[in-house]
């Protein structure tokens, strides 16, 4: 699928059919997460795959918004290694994290699965019923298979600002 189709078609799935995604299709997404950039390469993201009935159950217990996905991947990052920004204000994890879970969820649309990004639950929560050493920081939880009949996009999905409200010249 050209890039442009990918952008445009990918969409939050919020009803799957349970259907087990295949090896080479979760491998294409994880690939697509390893080769993101990240500040100074540092490579501090985590990717856990869960799709055993234990784990998703785990999942269920932190968030309604599954959606009967056969497979969740837990997008987290490691707290101990970061970039700090000049300053020191600020650190590269959330958004090191974000580049390598969008790059997953890009993928996931051209390798034609339907995927969610998950923001509604606890992160500490979530790391602590996974069972991630205490440095690692889950940044969100991405719902992964194939759309059931009749799923699609919410309503207000195509609805986009203009340019113009969004993007200013300097």
């Amino acid at each position: 699928m050209e890039f442009k189709e990918v952008v445009k078609n990918r969409y939050s799935c919020k009803k799957y059919d349970g259907r087990q995604i295949g090896e080479e299709q979760l491998k294409a997404v994880l690939e697509a997460g390893r080769l993101a950039p990240t500040a100074k390469n540092l490579q501090e993201q985590k990717v856990y795959v869960i799709q055993s009935p234990e784990g998703l159950a785990k999942i269920d217990s932190l968030t309604p918004c599954r959606y009967g996905a056969p497979t969740v991947l837990a997008v987290a990052f490691d707290r101990d290694d970061v970039y700090t920004y000049p300053g020191g204000k600020r650190n590269s994890g959330v958004e090191d994290a974000t580049i390598v879970a969008t790059h997953m969820v890009l993928a996931a649309c051209d390798a034609g699965l339907d995927s969610c990004w998950l923001n509604n639950f606890d992160p500490e929560a979530a790391a602590r019923a996974l069972g991630l050493p205490e440095n690692e920081e889950v940044l969100m939880l991405m719902d992964l298979g194939y759309a059931a009949e009749g799923a699609g996009p919410l309503p207000n999905h195509g609805k986009r600002k203009p340019l113009e409200e969004t993007v200013k010249v300097l």
